[in-house]
């Protein structure tokens, strides 16, 4: 081969090497630049799920401060009706204890009406009497008294069951204020 064969050659192959060599470095900034324009859509999307989720959390935060605030509310309306019932019951301990110690220092004495004819049917059947002083008439109403001791049990009866009227309407009280939220 001649020389110049030889330099055409030469030239050729380095062409070609140079020539592969700008086409690799051409391929690679195109993907440089395929790659940072899908780095900024990446951050884009990425950017814009933050948001919403920031979003989703902010509007959780809002929901649960609302439900903490419906709760404290009823907390608070729970515990002033819980303090009126302990008051209405302390009260009505207090006006029964007043009552049996009245009773029991014959302040004051428990009587029942008495329909007349028992009294007379006891007393012509030879049953007991009723003695002397133990009925009167007020109001035009035949009335006998009774003995302390049933007085105080009817008294500690009645007091039983003003209790329980009282928890009775404490409870539907409650379940009233949880059932209206």
């Amino acid at each position: 081969m001649s020389l110049s064969a030889r330099w055409v050659l030469l030239a050729l192959l380095l062409g070609a090497a140079l020539g592969s060599r700008l086409a690799w470095l051409w391929q690679a900034s195109e993907l440089q630049a395929r790659a940072a324009g899908y780095d900024r859509q990446l951050a884009k999307i990425e950017l814009e799920h933050s948001r919403e989720r920031e979003a989703a959390a902010g509007a959780a935060l809002d929901q649960l401060a609302v439900q903490q605030d419906a709760r404290r509310n009823l907390e608070d309306r729970l515990q002033q009706q819980d303090q009126s019932h302990w008051k209405e019951m302390n009260d009505a301990q207090q006006a029964q204890a007043s009552l049996r110690d009245r009773l029991a220092t014959a302040d004051v004495r428990l009587s029942v009406l008495v329909a007349a004819r028992t009294i007379a049917a006891s007393s012509r059947d030879g049953g007991v009497r009723t003695p002397n002083g133990t009925t009167r008439v007020v109001d035009g109403a035949l009335r006998a008294q009774l003995e302390p001791a049933h007085a105080r049990r009817i008294i500690a009866i009645t007091d039983e069951g003003d209790r329980g009227l009282i928890a009775l309407k404490a409870c539907q009280a409650y379940v009233r204020e949880v059932t209206k939220q």
